[in-house]
C-alpha cells in the first residue's frame, strides 16, 4: 500500500505521527464504454459551452451558480485561504462512547501507521482507547475538505472512519406509515422465534459476492473459447520513427510516380551501371571520329 497523507494526531500535548492508508478496495469489475460497430474506446472531451474549444484541466477552476443564477469562480488560490490550518493535524475533540455514533453516518475508513523512529506514543493511544472502549473524535483533513472522524482501534491499529455532517444526513418521513397498524403480540412471538433460528456469530468469511465471481467466469471463458464478442489484443504500432520511415518511403514513391518514374518500369535512371559504362565509352569512341571526320571533308573543300 501507498500512504496518502502525513501528519500527527493531537491527543492532548502528546503528539503522534502518522502515515494515512486507504482501508477499504472496491473489487467490482470495470467496463469501458465501446462503439458497438468496431469496439473502438469512447473518448470524451472537456469542451467549453462558451468558445467551443477543448480545455486542458490544468486550465479548468471551480465554479458556484446561486439559485439565482450568479456564478463565481475559484482558483486554487481562493481556497487555499480558507481556514485549514490543521490539515497536516488531527486534532482529537473528544472521546465519546462508540455506541452512540450511528452507524448511517460512518462514510470512508483509513488505516493510521506510525511514522516516527519510535512507535511507543502510538502504541499508547492505541492501548488506551481499546482499554477504555471509546472512540475519539478528531478532525481530518484531506484533499482541501476538512471531516468529523471517528478514531478508534481493529486489531491493533488505529483506524480512522469520516463521518458525514448531520445536515448531511436526510431526514425521512414516509407517508405510507402513517396510520399502520400495530403487530399483534402473537405476530412478534413468532417472528422472533423466527430470528432466533436464523441468529449465529457473524462470519463476513462466509459471504461472496456472486455477481463479480459470475462475471468474470463468463468473461474468463468468453476469452478462451475465442467468441465473437472477443477483440484480440493486436500488436503495438510501430515505433513513432518507424512510422516517420514508412511515410518517408510512401511519400517518395509518389514523388516518382508524378514524374513518370514509376518504380515497376525500368528508365534510363533505373538501368544497372554495368549496362551505362559501355554506353558512355562508345559515346567517348565515336566523339573522335565525328571530329577526324569533318576535318577531312573541310580540307577537300579547301583544296
Amino acid at each position: 500500500m501507498r500512504s496518502i497523507w502525513k501528519g500527527s494526531i493531537a491527543f492532548g500535548l502528546v503528539n503522534v505521527p502518522v502515515k494515512v492508508y486507504t482501508a477499504t478496495e472496491d473489487h467490482d469489475i470495470r467496463f469501458h464504454q465501446v462503439h458497438a460497430k468496431d469496439g473502438g474506446r469512447i473518448k470524451y472531451d472537456r469542451v467549453c459551452t462558451v468558445c467551443g474549444q477543448s480545455v486542458q484541466y490544468a486550465d479548468i477552476d471551480k465554479a458556484y451558480e446561486s439559485p439565482e443564477g450568479d456564478k463565481v469562480v475559484l482558483t486554487d488560490e481562493d481556497f487555499s485561504k480558507l481556514p485549514v490550518a490543521e490539515k497536516h493535524e488531527i486534532p482529537v475533540l473528544q472521546f465519546v462512547p462508540s455506541e452512540q455514533i450511528d452507524p448511517i453516518l460512518f462514510d470512508k475508513s483509513y488505516y493510521l501507521e506510525p511514522d516516527s523512529t519510535t512507535p511507543k506514543a502510538y502504541v499508547l493511544l492505541a492501548t488506551t482507547l481499546e482499554q477504555v472502549d471509546r472512540v475519539a473524535l478528531v478532525h481530518f483533513t484531506l484533499r482541501q475538505k476538512t471531516r468529523l472522524a471517528a478514531l478508534r482501534v481493529r486489531d491493533g491499529v488505529l483506524l480512522l472512519q469520516t463521518l458525514l455532517w448531520p445536515d448531511e444526513v436526510r431526514a425521512v418521513d414516509f407517508e405510507s406509515l402513517d396510520g399502520a397498524p400495530e403487530p399483534r403480540k402473537q405476530e412478534i412471538s413468532m417472528a422472533e422465534t423466527l430470528v432466533e433460528s436464523m441468529s449465529d456469530e457473524f462470519d463476513p468469511s462466509l459471504y461472496k459476492d456472486e455477481y463479480q465471481i459470475e462475471l468474470k467466469r463468463m468473461l474468463d471463458e468468453a476469452i478462451e473459447s475465442g467468441s465473437n464478442k472477443v477483440i484480440r489484443h493486436e500488436e503495438a504500432a510501430p515505433a513513432e520513427m518507424d512510422a516517420e520511415v514508412v511515410d518517408l518511403v510512401a511519400a517518395l514513391q509518389r514523388s516518382l510516380e508524378a514524374t513518370g518514374r514509376r518504380s515497376g518500369s525500368k528508365s534510363e535512371s533505373d538501368a544497372p551501371a554495368a549496362e551505362k559504362k559501355p554506353a558512355k565509352k562508345a559515346a567517348k569512341k565515336a566523339a573522335p571520329k565525328a571530329a577526324k571526320k569533318t576535318t577531312k571533308q573541310s580540307t577537300r573543300k579547301g583544296a
